[in-house]
Parts: structure tokens; C-alpha cells; sequence
């Protein structure tokens, strides 16, 4: 459940970031400036949605280092709550084949 909240969450993330650059991109484009103030600002705005990315790209990696130290936590307590009730079990089969 929380994999699907977490893609959910990407891909709304994702969309932001696209619609923000066609939008970006829109207005550059159609605002009255030279060709050269056009690409210059292009080119600005290029390397700060690449900044964003990248910044966006460390969160999410982040975010999934978390989860799968939180995976490792809860199995390896699922396989010691396990191996616990086989050796309670076992000692309870023990006791009663006496």
C-alpha cells in the first residue's frame, strides 16, 4: 500500500516538473526578446530544471534507502518472531513425546 502512495506520489511530483517546464518553455518562447536573450534564458532555465531534477533524484533515493532499511528491520523481526514460535513448538512436541 504505502509502494503504491510512494509511485503515486512520483509521478505527481513528475508531473509538476513536466508542466512547469512546457510552461517555462511557452512563455520563453513567445515573450518578445532577441533570439540571443531567448537562448540565454533557455539555457538558465535548462540548468536550473536539471538542478531541481537532480535534487528531486537525491530525495527519492533517500526515500527508498529508508524503505529498505525499514524492509530489513521488519524482516529480519518477522524471522526472529518466527524462529521463536518453531523452537517453542518444537520444544512443545519434545515435552509431550516424553
Amino acid at each position: 500500500m504505502s509502494e503504491k502512495k510512494s509511485s503515486s506520489g512520483f509521478a505527481f511530483v513528475a508531473g509538476i516538473a513536466v508542466g512547469a517546464a512546457v510552461g517555462a518553455l511557452a512563455g520563453l518562447l513567445f515573450a518578445p526578446e532577441t533570439g540571443e536573450e531567448t537562448r540565454k534564458k533557455l539555457g538558465d532555465k535548462s540548468k536550473e530544471m536539471a538542478d531541481d531534477l537532480y535534487d528531486k533524484f537525491d530525495d527519492l533515493k533517500d526515500s527508498m534507502t529508508d524503505l529498505m532499511e525499514d524492509v530489513k528491520e521488519s524482516t529480519a523481526e518477522t524471522l526472529e518472531t518466527v524462529k521463536n514460535s518453531a523452537s517453542a513448538m518444537l520444544d512443545d512436541v519434545k515435552t509431550k513425546a516424553k
